[in-house]
């Protein structure tokens, strides 16, 4: 059971101050990217949804959805190609299997519109 400091339970505090100083480290870090109007960088997606895991299946669908993410935005056709993922020690544990998930280019053939 994961325990929180006592009185501390501000999780999108948290959250902004993580992507607050991230943000300033790679700035500084780049001298070519460059805050837009409102004096914001693109690194990052602006919103935060706390969500608290209800069940395992629960915890299986939210990770199914972040390891076909990269498929879905068509960074990579199959899940075993996006190098980043949790999926490939997945994988190696026997969880899922290498080709869970399918082939993109198979699945839009399928289809009028591509998938996004």
């Amino acid at each position: 059971m994961l325990t929180l400091p006592e009185g501390d339970a501000d999780f999108p505090g948290r959250w902004r101050r993580i992507k607050s100083l991230f943000t300033r480290q790679v700035a500084a870090l780049d001298p070519l990217l460059e805050p837009n109007a409102k004096g914001e960088y693109a690194l990052r997606q602006r919103r935060f949804w706390e969500h608290t895991i209800r069940d395992d299946d629960d915890f299986s669908r939210h990770f199914d959805y972040i390891h076909f993410n990269p498929v879905k935005h068509c960074f990579v056709p199959r899940v075993c190609d996006w190098p980043y993922s949790s999926f490939h020690d997945y994988v190696r544990r026997g969880w899922l299997p290498a080709d869970w998930g399918g082939d993109a280019d198979a699945l839009r053939s399928g289809f009028r519109e591509p998938i996004n």
